[in-house]
Parts: C-alpha cells; structure tokens; sequence
C-alpha cells in the first residue's frame, strides 16, 4: 500500500488530496465540531497539503510523539506553528495538553495506511492511535482519509486495535462503516 501511494505520480494525489480535502470540509460543515483532533500528513499521506485547511471554524489537536509511543496533543496555532519532532513528523510547538486531551474531540482524523469494512485500521505498526483512541468519548466520531483503493474487504486484528467510523476516499467521499450501528458521520 505504502509503495503503490508513493509510485502515484504526484499531480494525480494532489487531485486526491484536493477531493479528500473538500469532503472533509463538507463533514467539519455539518458536523461543526468545537474541537477536533487531527495529524499533519506526511508527502506521502491523503490530505497532504489540505487537510489542516479544511478544519477551519474549530479547535484543532495535533498529535506530538512521545518516546513511548504514546501520543500528547497540542494546539495549532497555523502552519508557522509546526516544528519538526523527529521521524520525519511536525507537531506544533506550543504547550503540550496531556495525552487525555484528545477526550475533548468530538470529531478525530486519523491516518492510516488502509481500513477494512468492519473499521479495522492498518497505521504504520506503533500503535500510537489505538492507545490515544481509547481516551475517547462514546459520541467521538472518528474517520480515517485514504486513497481510492485502501479501503479493503478484511485486515488481521487485535483486541487492543480501535475501530474507525467513517473513511473518505477520493472518488467515493464519505463512507459509514457499521462499526457502530447509531453513530453515522454525514448526520
């Protein structure tokens, strides 16, 4: 999966990225979520270049890695505000909120590397987003961006692994996943 998103030629993601970003524009419309909790992509990741963007009108959490793995949160304050952390990752560079900070989210964007029907992520193998994702309240929504075609019929998991709601592709846009029979994204 990770080899087919970097072989893309570069203008077809960024129309990608650009539809992606659009739908999520829509969602955050709908949604209007005080807080949300969300990443910075790497080049190589949906939503590069956009997806910040397309949170505006509500705070916005980003993750900073801890040397556990574990996952602080601090607030973005603009693309001035993002500094690099190590691995390749930027993370804003104000005060750190704690790792139960993403308990205030009521909509979260995780990345992923492809979901399965029945909301299984596949990250990139730290387990960083399960343990944050357990923090979570019942009502949080939570929706992963991929590129068309990694959303996919069935991947291995875990008991600790937590479940997306919701994936918006590019070419399909926002898709419910029945992980959560009462909770649906375009509400």
């Amino acid at each position: 999966m990770l080899a087919a998103r970097r072989s893309a030629p570069l203008e077809a993601r960024a129309r990608a990225d650009a539809a992606l970003c659009q739908e999520l524009d829509h969602l955050v419309r709908r949604q209007r979520p005080e807080t949300v909790a969300a990443y910075v992509p790497l080049l190589d990741e949906p939503g590069w270049g956009c997806l910040l963007e397309s949170l505006s009108g509500s705070r916005v959490l980003l993750p900073v890695l801890l040397d556990d793995l574990d996952l602080d949160w601090a607030e973005y304050a603009g693309p001035t505000s993002l500094v690099p952390i190590g691995r390749g990752l930027r993370a804003p560079e104000g005060s750190r909120l704690g790792t139960a900070a993403i308990a205030t989210a009521s909509l979260v964007i995780v990345p992923a590397v492809a979901v399965d029907h029945a909301g299984v992520r596949l990250g990139r193998g730290g387990g960083s987003y399960d343990r944050a994702l357990t923090r979570l309240g019942e009502s949080a929504l939570v929706v992963a961006l991929l590129y068309d075609g990694e959303l996919v019929e069935r991947l291995p998991a875990e008991p600790h692994d937590s479940r997306v709601h919701a994936v918006i592709m590019p070419t399909f846009g926002l898709v419910n996943l029945p992980t959560d029979a009462g909770r649906t994204a375009g509400a």
